[in-house]
């Protein structure tokens, strides 16, 4: 460790995690690349944990910002009425909501995924009546205390140091196996009276489970549960955190499958580069919210709508970019479905949120170990940290996203040959 990285063990918080695994000063980023303070470059698989859809410093979005601030644009504009939220809600209605004839108010919660969760589930409580939520095994819905009820991720529960309330625990598609259907199963808890299971004001659920292990329901599994919530008088919440902006194929992570939530919860890649921006949308019918009922300071970030509303314009306008991410998303999983095939290993995922079943924790940290050691970036996720999941950004170059998969192939070859002659 140098002594600039010292710094952060003197001063900073042992909360931090993924400077552990990436233990490096990085000072400069472009694409699908980030570079150390030595100039050591690395292709990023992690793509700020889908915050980067686009890459770094995409430079139409990083134009407008640069315009922007040199204008003296205003900043921080609390709730008010600002040119940059005007032209990012005219720009998200205009290429978003009525080609899908999606009729939806915007409610700006706060700068991260789990505010936009917990306005949702707040709502849900107000607009029913009722208090408890139904969210899925090996969910992830953020770590502040309503949003971490909701998650199912052990650790993450156990740093709350405080009982979790309000979330009853469903199982997810396929959690028992193909022969299972946990729909029916959720339908019959409760249509059942002496289930122990409270009418719901929500059922909470992720498209895939990007923490969760990559776990992707299905759309008839989805309009299953959607129909669930409608029969038993719940809201039905998409959290799109993670999955959507573009991750599996659509702007929306459920575009095509028939469904219509009362709330969907949006962060992550929305701001286009990386800015803080959630918003939490939410059917007109429920939109009754007392003025400052659910608010939060940073919740005008003029500079995030800046960039969401160049993002929105420059690669949702048309078709062509989900034509790209299509042709990446194809070549991914060929290249994976390779990789894991000669390892005897599975696949898990969707569109360009896809990774390696590794077996075992332990195994899919010596991947991303050795990826690292030899200039990828990459991270796991999973019950156990078994999956090595590729986030790459959706517009990599075909070359540098051969590249980093061709490391990531050497990795996952070296580790199940280690893992061969230890068996022996």
């Amino acid at each position: 460790m140098d002594k600039r990285t010292s710094t952060f063990e003197r001063v900073e918080s042992d909360v931090r995690s993924y400077s552990r695994s990436f233990p490096r000063l990085f000072d400069r980023a472009q694409g699908a690349s980030i570079y150390d303070h030595n100039g050591k470059g690395y292709t990023d698989f992690l793509s700020g944990c889908s915050s980067l859809n686009y890459g770094h410093n995409d430079p139409d979005l990083k134009q407008a910002l640069i315009e922007y601030v040199s204008g003296d644009g205003i900043a921080h504009g609390l709730d008010m009425f600002t040119d940059a939220k005007e032209q990012f809600l005219a720009a998200f209605e205009r290429v978003i909501l009525r080609p899908r004839e999606m009729d939806y108010r915007v409610q700006f919660t706060g700068p991260t995924g789990a505010n936009a969760v917990e306005a949702a589930l707040k709502l849900a409580r107000k607009v029913t009546g009722r208090q408890n939520v139904i969210a899925f095994t090996n969910g992830f819905h953020g770590v502040t205390l309503g949003a971490l009820a909701a998650t199912g991720n052990g650790k993450h529960r156990g740093g709350a140091a405080t009982p979790l309330t309000g979330v009853s625990r469903a199982a997810f598609d396929g959690y028992f196996g193909e022969n299972v259907d946990t729909a029916d199963m959720l339908d019959q808890q409760l249509s059942d009276p002496s289930s122990g299971i409270d009418a719901p004001a929500a059922i909470i659920v992720e498209t895939v489970q990007g923490e969760g292990g990559l776990n992707a329901a299905s759309p008839e599994w989805l309009r299953r549960i959607e129909a669930i919530a409608r029969k038993h008088g719940a809201l039905f919440i998409i959290d799109d955190i993670q999955a959507g902006c573009g991750r599996t194929g659509g702007f929306f992570s459920f575009d095509g499958m028939g469904l219509s939530p009362d709330i969907i919860t949006m962060a992550k890649s929305l701001s286009g580069m990386g800015l803080p921006l959630a918003v939490t949308l939410l059917r007109p019918e429920h939109d009754i919210w007392s003025p400052a009922e659910h608010n939060g300071t940073f919740r005008g970030n003029n500079h995030a709508f800046v960039t969401a509303r160049a993002a929105l314009e420059k690669f949702w306008a048309d078709d062509e970019f989900a034509k790209q991410i299509a042709g990446n998303a194809a070549y991914l999983k060929q290249r994976l479905e390779r990789i894991a095939g000669e390892a005897g290993l599975s696949l898990r995922g969707r569109g360009m949120m896809m990774g390696i079943n590794m077996g075992s924790g332990e195994a899919a940290a010596a991947v991303c170990k050795s990826c690292f050691q030899n200039g990828l970036i990459i991270e796991t996720s999973g019950s156990h940290d078994e999956i090595v999941k590729v986030l790459a950004p959706l517009n990599i170059p075909r070359d540098e996203f051969a590249a980093g998969l061709d490391t990531l192939e050497a990795a996952v070859a070296t580790e199940m040959r280690h893992t061969r002659i230890a068996a022996e």
